[in-house]
């Protein structure tokens, strides 16, 4: 009986050990099937005023912008547009001014005459941005795979000087239809400000520079070049 039971333990044992040997890692899953191509580039460095509007209901106060020489020095050139030499062009940055005529529920709003179409699967937007230390909140605007606007929100420009703000893009913003490879990515519609209610008197100063994305491009660069477009 002592023996029957000593050989039992002894497979049951051994058993278990095969078992450990044979089970994968679980942090090793996944891993070697990872297919991504991550790549910051850059969307818009705001040199052209007139490519950018900005709006605020005409009852609530008065909106302008226009250009500046300057910008954050903590910005750091993209090494594409070193070897280009576009990092040079990059002088001006986007100023706007509101003026408010009284204290409410205020919207203010800066856009491009057309949206930007960003290549691949976002993963981030960042954007450079002087707040002036006020409690008001900067909203990216964006349109989904199917034309649905979406607002994210980037945080709160209470903060001096120069800082970049970013935000990530949530898996709920469709950004591709797997069916058809050769169509794909958002499009940023511009940036929304909604100012704090308790700060909307005077007149507000903000500056933009450097709007940059995170985006995937893998299935964007492995497309195959012979394949149809569904275009007819």
């Amino acid at each position: 009986m002592k023996r029957v039971l000593l050989i039992t333990l002894i497979l049951a044992v051994t058993a278990t050990a095969f078992a450990q040997q044979a089970a994968p890692n679980a942090s090793e899953i996944g891993v070697d099937t990872a297919q991504q191509r991550l790549q910051e580039i850059s969307i818009s460095k705001f040199e052209d005023p007139g490519f950018w509007r900005v709006y605020m209901p005409i009852d609530q106060g008065v909106i302008e912008s226009r250009r500046f020489e300057g910008g954050p020095n903590d910005k750091e050139d993209l090494p594409e547009e070193e070897a280009l030499g576009i990092a040079a062009q990059d002088q001006y940055v986007l100023g706007v001014k509101a003026s408010f005529f009284r204290r409410g529920n205020h919207e203010i709003y800066v856009q491009p005459i057309r949206p930007l179409a960003v290549p691949g699967i976002t993963k981030t937007i960042n954007v450079w941005v002087v707040g002036r230390n006020f409690n008001h909140r900067l909203y990216v605007i964006v349109g989904d795979y199917f034309g649905n606007v979406n607002m994210l929100e980037m945080g709160t420009l209470n903060f001096s000087g120069w800082k970049e703000l970013t935000v990530a893009v949530p898996p709920t913003i469709v950004q591709q239809d797997f069916h058809y490879n050769d169509r794909m990515g958002l499009q940023i519609m511009g940036f929304m400000i909604e100012p704090d209610l308790m700060e909307t008197y005077g007149t507000y100063y903000v500056y933009f520079d450097g709007l940059r994305v995170l985006t995937d491009l893998f299935a964007d660069e492995s497309r195959d070049p012979d394949d149809m477009v569904d275009s007819w």
